[in-house]
């Protein structure tokens, strides 16, 4: 399995960043910097798996790709 396509974008409502795994329902996390929400969302991310498996949920494979570009020959 592929991993998770994660946002990382700056709230001016929060003051802060805010990090979310578009795949995983309602996962997202907060950090005062880029950095600090992908670790803060990465952990989340942990828990949000775990919680699902031990509850028999269905984990969703990775939807979002990553874009390989290619020079033009």
């Amino acid at each position: 399995m592929g991993d998770y396509h994660i946002n990382i974008f700056f709230s001016e409502e929060d003051g802060g960043y805010i990090a979310d795994i578009p795949d995983l329902e309602a996962c997202s996390a907060f950090g005062d910097t880029p950095e600090q929400a992908l670790t803060e969302v990465e952990q989340a991310k942990q828990a949000w798996l775990e919680a699902a498996r031990d509850e028999g949920k269905l984990v969703p494979p990775p939807k979002c790709r990553r874009l390989s570009l290619v020079p033009n020959l």
